[in-house]
């Protein structure tokens, strides 16, 4: 069974203990503005942290509103994602912009029903912006987070629900914010995917470090597989047919001349998904941002 109330309540404190150590200098962390958490949140997904930063002050000096980032093309959204990835994410945070502004009075909904109802808006994003912004009693559970749920709490793996029911009744009835930082700093920090247990500051209530075994992290629920090789993958050339376009329109031609490593056939493919995606537009003969 998953650890019972003493277990967690140990776990708890030494995590409270903890909590000033494991603190990182981030600029979205403690922010007062809700649409900037929410951009944050969408540029986290699937994307390190050290790529972020940059990008997200760029976009939020551009669009410091939901209603800046509505009343924008897409492709200015598009343009300032360069070297973030997963441009269907740019899509869907505009397609949120838009929602909000319409239907939200141009105010990031509070509740974590109304959050989940965004575009591109899933259980984590919804209760981080929920807790972070509005102080709502959710827990979040990131890839780091599901790690520290199956080795130091449960120390087997975990499925989906009792994953997500271990990480509410771990975080008790305090304040949600200060814990689900303190459990999403030390996930990013030690319960990686190769864990820094040597210098772990909850090592001693970890359950997998006090009764040992296989880490049961990998095969548990919320925990992220590896990536597949990125070089001569789909996603590098998605990312390299979108960065030619931020630049301008192109024929098609002048788009995959200087894709000489992928043939014609593959760069159409990949094309006609962005096209799919809402992200690309042709004109004639002419291959373009949507938005442009």
């Amino acid at each position: 069974m998953t650890s019972g109330s003493r277990d967690c309540a140990r776990f708890r404190r030494a995590l409270r203990r903890a909590e000033g150590s494991l603190k990182r200098d981030l600029p979205w962390i403690g922010h007062p503005d809700p649409w900037a958490v929410l951009v944050s949140e969408f540029m986290l997904q699937q994307t390190q942290v050290s790529r972020v930063v940059g990008p997200w002050k760029e976009f939020l000096v551009r669009f410091p509103t939901p209603n800046a980032c509505a009343q924008a093309p897409l492709s200015q959204v598009v343009r300032l994602w360069a070297g973030l990835g997963y441009h269907r994410r740019a899509k869907a945070l505009h397609e949120t912009a838009q929602m909000i502004r319409d239907d939200f009075g141009g105010v990031v909904p509070d509740q974590v029903e109304q959050l989940r109802r965004l575009p591109g808006v899933g259980e984590y994003t919804a209760n981080a912006v929920a807790s972070f912004c509005f102080a709502r009693p959710v827990a979040v559970r990131d890839t780091n987070v599901g790690r520290i749920l199956a080795r130091a709490l449960a120390n087997r793996p975990l499925g989906a629900r009792e994953a997500k029911s271990t990480a509410q009744v771990l975080m008790g009835r305090g304040a949600s914010a200060p814990f689900n930082q303190a459990m999403l700093d030390l996930g990013a920090q030690f319960c990686k995917a190769v864990p820094r247990c040597e210098s772990c500051p909850i090592a001693k209530a970890c359950r997998w470090q006090l009764e040992g075994g296989i880490d049961p992290a990998p095969r548990s629920a919320a925990v992220s597989r590896p990536q597949s090789r990125f070089v001569g993958s789909d996603r590098q050339l998605r990312g390299r047919l979108l960065s030619q376009l931020r630049g301008g329109a192109r024929s098609k031609r002048e788009l995959f001349a200087p894709l000489a490593e992928f043939d014609d056939v593959r760069c159409e493919v990949i094309l006609q998904g962005l096209v799919a995606d809402g992200l690309v537009q042709r004109r004639g003969r002419v291959v373009q941002l949507v938005g442009d």
